[in-house]
C-alpha cells in the first residue's frame, strides 16, 4: 500500500501538521492519487480511504474537520467535529483542543497553516486570491489571538501552491490588487502582451507579516506544471478535463 509522505515545514517545529499532495491515494482516472474533495465527483469511498490516510500521516487517531470552502475571509473556531453535510462556509479554521486535526483544501490556492506553540492554539487558512485580499489569514490570526495566542509568537508555512511563473493574470487583475494598495505591483511581473504574472505565495507572506507574524516559511513549491505530485485547478481547466482532485494541509495538537 501506497503511503502519503507529508511536506513539513521548519517554521512549525513539533507542532503535527503535515501538506499533502495527490502521492499515496486510492482514487482513480483524472483524480488518480489522494483525493480528498468532498466538493470533487469521486468515489465516496475512495476520499473517505484517502482521508483516513492523510490524518494517519499527520496525527494519528485525531478527528479530522474541514470547511465548506467559499473563498471568503471567514475564520471560525472548532471544538468538535463537524458532519459532513454541515461544514461551515469559511476558509479558516482555528482551535486549542486536543486531538482534533484542522485541514484546508487548496488546488492552486495557498494553504497557509500556523501555530503558536506555547499557547497551544493552531490554524489553518484557504488562500485562493479572493481570499488572500479579503483578509483571510488576518482572520485566522484575530481568531487564533482570541483562544490566547500571540502572533508576535506564532509561526506560518505557506504550502504548496500555483507559483509566479504559472499563474497569468489579465489586467483588471492587477487593477483590483493596485487599488487595494499600491504596494501590491511588486507581486506582479509583466507576462506576453497585456498579460501579468502574480505571485499569490509572496502576497500571502507579506500579509501575514503585516499581520505581525514574524516566522514565516514558504515552501516554494508550484501546483501547476507538477502533475505527479500536486493537484491543479488551473491545469484541469486548460486541459478542458472536467473534474479535479483537491489535496490537503493538516495542522492539529496533540491529545
Amino acid at each position: 500500500m501506497s503511503v502519503p509522505v507529508p511536506f513539513r515545514a521548519t517554521a512549525l517545529g513539533a507542532v503535527p501538521h503535515g501538506f499533502l499532495g495527490r502521492e499515496g491515494g486510492v482514487s482513480t482516472g483524472i483524480l488518480a492519487g489522494l483525493n480528498v474533495g468532498l466538493g470533487s465527483g469521486d468515489d465516496r469511498t475512495a476520499i473517505a480511504e484517502n482521508r483516513r490516510r492523510v490524518v494517519a500521516a499527520v496525527l494519528p487517531g485525531a478527528a479530522l474537520v474541514t470547511l465548506h470552502q467559499v473563498h471568503s475571509a471567514e475564520a471560525v473556531v472548532v471544538t468538535a467535529p463537524f458532519p459532513d453535510d454541515a461544514r461551515p462556509h469559511a476558509d479558516a479554521l482555528v482551535t486549542d483542543r486536543p486531538g482534533l486535526l484542522l485541514g484546508v483544501l487548496t488546488a492552486d490556492c495557498a494553504p497557509v497553516l500556523l501555530a503558536d506553540p506555547q499557547a497551544g492554539v493552531v490554524g489553518a487558512a484557504h488562500a485562493g486570491w479572493k481570499g488572500a485580499i479579503g483578509g483571510v489569514t488576518d482572520a485566522a490570526v484575530a481568531a487564533m489571538e482570541r483562544l490566547g495566542a500571540d502572533r508576535a509568537r506564532m509561526a506560518a508555512a505557506i504550502g504548496p501552491c500555483i507559483a509566479r511563473a504559472s499563474y497569468e493574470v489579465d489586467e483588471a487583475f492587477l487593477r483590483r490588487f493596485d487599488e487595494a494598495d499600491p504596494e501590491n505591483e511588486r507581486f506582479f511581473a509583466p507576462g506576453a502582451g497585456d498579460r501579468w504574472h502574480f505571485d499569490l505565495e509572496a502576497y500571502v507572506a507579506a500579509r501575514l507579516a503585516a499581520a505581525g507574524v514574524e516566522r514565516i516559511e514558504m515552501l516554494g513549491l508550484d501546483t501547476y506544471p507538477d502533475e505527479r505530485r500536486f493537484f491543479s485547478y488551473r491545469r484541469a481547466t486548460h486541459r478542458g478535463e472536467p473534474d479535479y482532485g483537491r489535496q490537503i494541509a493538516l495542522i492539529g495538537l496533540p491529545a
